[in-house]
């Protein structure tokens, strides 16, 4: 694995998912370095994956109410613990849980294991709110996928809160999660 400026030169194989993103961050002119994987399943594959990216990479996980009727992404530090009641209050919902992976491809045109803000561009109506950890907005730069889990980008994240968020319409709620598992 190598880090490499922008999209890659030779789009062969590509899903359009992934051209798309590729199109749109360079639409808006943000910068990001890119490195190709085999398929991330393993937390084996994810060190290696931080280890050349050099960035805080992000656990992206795709929620729901008990209803079904309002979806969130979080976004947080990869190796901070959760627990669904550390932030029910602070977003006024009462119970969270995982959402199928149906409402994830509906929604976000994503499937499981390469959950990633990318994935927003294709909310066009809104279904989404997305949470953010405060220690990922403080953080110089972002790691995630372009909406496959074969490639990870580096990208500033002043680019993705001034540029990419106000460009696909959404707008991040900042929660603060405990570094440490609350019982």
């Amino acid at each position: 694995m190598e880090l490499v400026k922008g999209r890659p030169k030779d789009l062969t194989g590509r899903l359009d998912r992934e051209i798309k993103v590729y199109d749109l961050l360079d639409s808006l002119k943000i910068e990001y370095e890119r490195t190709d994987h085999e398929e991330a399943n393993t937390m084996e594959a994810c060190n290696e994956i931080d280890k050349v990216l050099d960035t805080i990479i992000c656990k992206n996980l795709f929620l729901c109410n008990r209803q079904k009727t309002q979806f969130y992404l979080l976004m947080m530090p990869g190796d901070k613990p959760f627990k669904t009641k550390d932030i029910t209050k602070q977003i006024g919902c009462a119970r969270l849980s995982f959402a199928d992976p149906e409402y994830m491809e509906e929604y976000l045109n994503i499937k499981p294991g390469a959950v990633s803000i990318m994935g927003l561009m294709n909310d066009t109506e809104n279904h989404v709110q997305l949470l953010i950890d405060r220690p990922v907005i403080e953080s110089e730069t972002i790691g995630c996928h372009p909406c496959v889990s074969t490639s990870s980008l580096k990208i500033r994240t002043r680019d993705v809160l001034e540029k990419f968020f106000p460009a696909v319409h959404h707008e991040p709620v900042i929660v603060n999660l405990p570094d440490e598992v609350t019982d």
